[in-house]
This record gives C-alpha cells, sequence and structure tokens, in this order.
C-alpha cells in the first residue's frame, strides 16, 4: 500500500492534538473524530454510552473495559453528538494491528471451527494496514437508530484515510450486520461464533478502502468521500499536515476511490 494520506502525518505527530468535527444535516447533529489523549471528557463519555448500552443488552462482557477506561490501544474515535450536548452514538478504532493476536476477533472464534482461518485473514492483511472496529453503539433512538448506525459505518473508512491502512474488519452478530454492509463491508466466509454468548451468531467483516464502492450503498459512498475530503482538508488547514503536502493532497483524495490492492473477505 503506498498511496498518500494523511496517515503518516498523523502517525509521526502521533496526537491529533484536538478533535475534527463536521455537521451531517440528515441526523441534524456534529459528527466527531478524535483521540482519547485528546479528547479525554469526550473519550469518557464514548466510554460510558459504550457500557451503558451493553450492559442493557446483556453484552457488556463482550467489551474490554480496562480498555474502554484507558483508551490505550484505542488509535482513534468516532462519535454523534446532538445539539443538546449529548452523544447518541459511537465506535473506536484498534490498531493497526500488528499481528493476528492484537485482534479480539481471534479470542471470539477460540475453540470453533473458522478459528485458524479468521487468524489467516487477519495475517494476510497485517502488511496494507487493519484496524479493529469495536465497541460501536448508538442511544436506541428508535426515530434516528438507522441514521445513526449508518454514521458509525462510515465513519470507518475516515480512521483509514487518517492512519492510512486499506483494510478495516468489525466482529457483529447477525443482526447487526446491514449496518456495516451499507458502508461496502463484506461478510467473511467462516462459520458464526457464539460470541458472547449462546444467544449470539457472530460474524466478521471486512472494509476495504480499495474497492468499498463496488459493495457500499450509492448514498454511503458519496458521504463517505465528501466527508473525507472535509476532514483532508480541515487537518491542511489547522497546519496538522507538513506544508510540503498541499501539492498532493488531490492525489490523497483519489487514492480514497482508486482500485489498488483489492481484496474480498
Amino acid at each position: 500500500m503506498s498511496a498518500l494520506s494523511l496517515g503518516a502525518a498523523t502517525r509521526e505527530g502521533s496526537s491529533l492534538g484536538h478533535c475534527l468535527s463536521w455537521r451531517d444535516p440528515d441526523i441534524d447533529a456534529t459528527l466527531v473524530v478524535s483521540q482519547p489523549s485528546a479528547d479525554p471528557d469526550l473519550w469518557s463519555e464514548y466510554s460510558a454510552g459504550a457500557q451503558r448500552s451493553y450492559r442493557k443488552h446483556g453484552v457488556e462482557s463482550a467489551l474490554d473495559i480496562e480498555a474502554l477506561h484507558s483508551g490505550a490501544d484505542t488509535a482513534m474515535f468516532f462519535a454523534v453528538i446532538d445539539d443538546d450536548g449529548r452523544m447518541v452514538a459511537g465506535v473506536r478504532a484498534k490498531g493497526p494491528l500488528r499481528s493476528a493476536d492484537d485482534s479480539h476477533a481471534v479470542v471470539e472464534w477460540e475453540g470453533q471451527p473458522g478459528h485458524r482461518a479468521v487468524r489467516n485473514m487477519i495475517t494476510d492483511r497485517i502488511p496494507f494496514g487493519v484496524l479493529e472496529v469495536k465497541s460501536a453503539w448508538t442511544n436506541g433512538d428508535p426515530d434516528r437508530s438507522h441514521v445513526l448506525s449508518r454514521a458509525v459505518a462510515r465513519s470507518a473508512f475516515h480512521m483509514m484515510v487518517m492512519l492510512d491502512v486499506q483494510f478495516a474488519m468489525a466482529t457483529a452478530a447477525t443482526p447487526l450486520l446491514k449496518r456495516w454492509r451499507s458502508s461496502g463491508g463484506v461478510v467473511a466466509a467462516l462459520p458464526a461464533t457464539p460470541y458472547p454468548n449462546d444467544r449470539y451468531r457472530t460474524k466478521m467483516l471486512w472494509l476495504n478502502r480499495r474497492d468499498f464502492f463496488h459493495h457500499a450503498e450509492p448514498d454511503q459512498v458519496a458521504k463517505i468521500v465528501t466527508e473525507t475530503k472535509h476532514l483532508i482538508h480541515e487537518l491542511f488547514r489547522r497546519s496538522q499536515v507538513d506544508a510540503v503536502l498541499s501539492k498532493r493532497i488531490t492525489f490523497a483524495e483519489a487514492q480514497l476511490i482508486r482500485p489498488n490492492h483489492s481484496e474480498g473477505a
């Protein structure tokens, strides 16, 4: 993966320094990308929301509570803030993974058919960059559940571009698969695992920055490209990117949607 993106600049500084945000008129809310170190209060609100949501559904055991408290393994997180200042949805990204052992997915398939395939899928993609998207939640508002879920699904691409990785991976119970598939998620061809308990059949999905547009819904593709372009220009405007990149920003945007190492899950 040789595409220029803002990832190199982000990694060199190791911190965004501040959150990046934009307005989504479809949700009538503000979308935010940040890091735990840049926004500790916002991170605490995200962590509390994840625990509250998972507890409500009886699956709090699926959360890494220590990681949610510390934020140590979280590269970036995404949040939706309503007009009253309340966080109503969020998700975090772990990585880029250094090996399959960094992924919680190998734990979820431990002792189950497909365990070796899970490890192999992750290992094969490590050279191209892999984020593990975790702890996604929405506040359960039935009037906005659909648009909130779609915003969460799009956020993986914003973080992939900013961290310069090609792949993002998520595990989700079968009823939640549609959320990720709307943005181009491809369900891996392996048996479901009963995780976090026997009530659930959890599957693995892969998001590929190079060919998502072949699988995503058209309106999601349009919003992914528009929102990512906004983030690129906002980072540049705030001097988060070395000025030498200014003449190459257009190339970075083009790489978001130009096929390169196209690979299905």
